[in-house]
């Protein structure tokens, strides 16, 4: 049976790097479309891969858009402006591909054709201290990027033939790395420091490695009939841990570091919420790499490369 032809923004990115590339192995045709703004080879691996097809192409781009969906029978819609910092300083772009460019791909699609769009946890806010989020949990988006993906997630849903994830905080290696992510960020900061550096250390948050979220899609393009038509929280259920607890998970992985608490700075990202998985992991979705052997796999990484800082915060 042939493999269907997924179109996928933004999949030179962090997620899309690696979702890509096991779509591409699993025999599915893969076309991304990408302005590669943060790194040039993240799929300089695929290009010998017949089933690939690379376009450097802004998905803001209307004629191209039309284009490309027409040949597509799976869009997975990547392409975005990521984190509370980065969208407070560029609202206008933020609006424009987190929210319009998605509200333009569901106005071309036909019904037959599937979407499989990633939300994240962001959009639950300020969650109950003594309750879990679950898929039917008040939305409070409390950043421009937490709103933007919200409205874009509404509109997802009109569409019949669609699947929502809301994303825990990623984190692990990637081919288009990011060392702005939480985990990433402090165990990178563990590495070069020799001490982690935290502030709000109460905030609490639901973690997932990249790898396991791009078999989240895989598993959803395998049972999209009977996922269709809902939401699903995707995340380590055993990695519901304040900033505080994952600290302590990252020196029990990495000896000799101090943790350091400020207690006047301010966390400009104010979500903080526990989340419940258990209605995918119902169908048979689990994670397959822990949070410790994430630390581990990221130690490892920071011992022996030394990646370009990143202002964003945390």
């Amino acid at each position: 049976m042939k493999k269907q032809k997924i179109l996928i923004t933004g999949g030179a990115g962090y997620l899309g790097s690696i979702l890509t590339t096991k779509l591409v192995y699993l025999g599915y045709d893969v076309t991304v479309i990408d302005i590669l703004e943060f790194n040039k080879i993240s799929l300089s691996h695929l290009f010998v891969k017949n089933n690939f097809k690379f376009i450097n192409g802004d998905v803001r781009d209307k004629k191209l858009m039309t284009k490309e969906l027409r040949k597509n029978d799976i869009i997975i819609p990547l392409a975005a402006l990521v984190g509370a910092p980065l969208c407070a300083k560029y609202p206008k772009k933020t609006l424009e591909i987190n929210y319009k460019c998605v509200k333009f791909i569901l106005s071309k699609l036909k019904t037959s054709q599937k979407i499989i769009y990633p939300n994240t946890n962001s959009g639950y806010g300020i969650g109950d201290k003594n309750k879990f989020c679950n898929e039917k949990s008040p939305l409070k988006p409390i950043s421009l990027y937490g709103r933007t993906k919200v409205e874009a997630e509404k509109i997802i849903l009109r569409h019949r033939n669609s699947i929502v994830f809301r994303l825990a905080t990623v984190f692990g290696y990637s081919y288009r790395m990011r060392t702005d992510l939480l985990v990433n960020f402090l165990v990178n900061m563990a590495i070069r420091n020799k001490k982690i550096t935290i502030f709000e250390p109460h905030f609490r948050r639901n973690y997932i490695h990249v790898i396991d979220v791009a078999n989240a899609f895989i598993f959803a393009l395998e049972n999209f009939s009977k996922m269709k038509g809902n939401i699903y929280n995707v995340g380590l259920s055993n990695a519901n841990l304040t900033k505080l607890q994952l600290a302590k998970r990252i020196t029990k992985n990495i000896k000799g570091i101090k943790i350091n608490l400020l207690k006047n700075k301010k966390d400009p990202d104010k979500r903080d919420y526990f989340v419940s998985n258990k209605k995918i992991e119902k169908l048979g979705f689990r994670p397959s790499i822990s949070l410790d052997d994430g630390i581990i796999e990221l130690k490892n990484l920071f011992n022996t490369f030394n990646f370009r800082d990143n202002k964003n915060n945390y």
